[in-house]
């Protein structure tokens, strides 16, 4: 059964980085398209960013576009969102998701695409 774990989140400063992890159970992460998800206070979760089970599409929201990226690495059966330069309005809970799917070269930021979700994690970028 899939699972998914959520790890990385904290406290930063503006300006400041900091990288999430998903680490999924139950299913190769080969085999599994992961996005990322944010819930800021009051409002609706939204897609962040998405990577395709070979890696080859990448999507990012555009208000995070040249300062998050994921990734993923097979040898470790992780995905990673780094975050860089954050700002206070990424203060959100974060959250993995995953699809398994053999569609390799594709992902999709729309939550009900997702079959497997984390937990989540809280980012608080305040000074």
């Amino acid at each position: 059964q899939l699972q998914l774990v959520e790890s990385g989140g904290g406290s930063v400063q503006p300006g400041g980085s900091l990288r999430l992890s998903c680490a999924p159970t139950g299913v190769s992460l080969g085999h599994l398209a992961i996005g990322w998800f944010r819930a800021a206070p009051g409002r609706e979760r939204e897609g962040v960013a998405c990577i395709s089970p070979d890696s080859n599409k990448t999507y990012y929201q555009t208000s995070v576009k040249g300062r998050f990226a994921i990734s993923r690495d097979g040898s470790k059966n992780k995905a990673y969102l780094q975050m860089n330069s954050l700002k206070p309005e990424d203060t959100a809970i974060y959250y993995c998701a995953a699809l398994e799917t053999t569609v390799q070269a594709m992902c999709l930021l729309t939550d009900p695409w997702y079959h497997a979700w984390g937990q989540g994690t809280q980012v608080t970028v305040s000074a």
